[in-house]
């Protein structure tokens, strides 16, 4: 009796509780909530990194913004090197950069100013000077410069955004026929670029035989200056200081 009791048990049969007879239903059991734990987990890396980031702004500076004009800013990299030689102006108004010697200009120092005569290419005269402005604002100065000097000159467009030496100014490009005759031979193209400061007007003018650019002659981006000259103008305009800018 002993033994066959034991066969039965190993026989696929375990213990168990004897319950009366009838229908039950079982409860559902919970999973996992992996839903859960990932929202968890996200919320907690968001707030990471929102403290993260706040930290970040308190412990570094905040960039540098400008305004340019007028404020432009200084050079990213440290200031530039200076190759050519200065003019400085006898009572300290103002400087600026003129062509080294053994260039292709013939330079002429001037009271006021520089002269700077092309003997390449097409030619043509730079003129780096000052005027006393005397209540003028730029445009005024520039059209009493062109008025001087080419009177029967026709203005041929302005100068968008036109800056001097870091100062916001007024540009204009006019041609001019000397003889007073409409030919293209005789057909000259004026740049003057002035800007006023501590009522002190720098200049910048250009003047040259008209030389249309195009796709294959002139400075490579589109340019309507058509003014041989000017291609090597611009290194000279930014480079005018009055007294008391900083170095750049």
């Amino acid at each position: 009796m002993t033994d066959s009791a034991e066969l039965r048990e190993d026989d696929g049969s375990f213990a168990g509780y004897a319950l009366p007879a009838g229908s039950y239903r079982a409860s559902e059991q919970r999973g996992p909530g992996y839903f859960v734990t990932i929202g968890l987990f996200v919320i907690v890396l968001v707030v990471a990194m929102m403290a993260l980031s706040i930290v970040a702004t308190r412990i570094s500076a905040a960039p540098t913004k400008y305004h340019c004009p007028p404020d432009c800013g200084r050079p990213p990299t440290g200031l530039p090197v200076s190759t050519n030689p200065r003019f400085f102006a006898s009572d300290g108004s103002f400087s600026v950069s003129y062509p080294a010697p053994g260039t292709a200009y013939e330079v002429t120092m001037e009271p006021n100013g520089v002269r700077a005569d092309l003997n390449i290419g097409d030619g043509g005269t730079l003129r780096l000077f000052s005027q006393p402005a005397q209540g003028r604002d730029a445009r005024r100065v520039a059209d009493d410069l062109l008025a001087q000097m080419f009177p029967d000159a026709v203005k041929s467009y302005e100068l968008p955004n036109a800056i001097l030496g870091y100062q916001p100014g007024y540009g204009e490009v006019a041609d001019d026929w000397p003889k007073g005759t409409a030919t293209d031979s005789q057909h000259l193209r004026v740049i003057i670029v002035v800007a006023v400061k501590n009522d002190l007007a720098l200049v910048a003018g250009a003047v040259g035989p008209f030389h249309q650019f195009g796709p294959e002659d002139g400075p490579g981006p589109p340019s309507p200056a058509n003014l041989d000259i000017a291609k090597d103008m611009g290194k000279y305009v930014n480079s005018f200081m009055w007294r008391g800018d900083p170095p750049r």
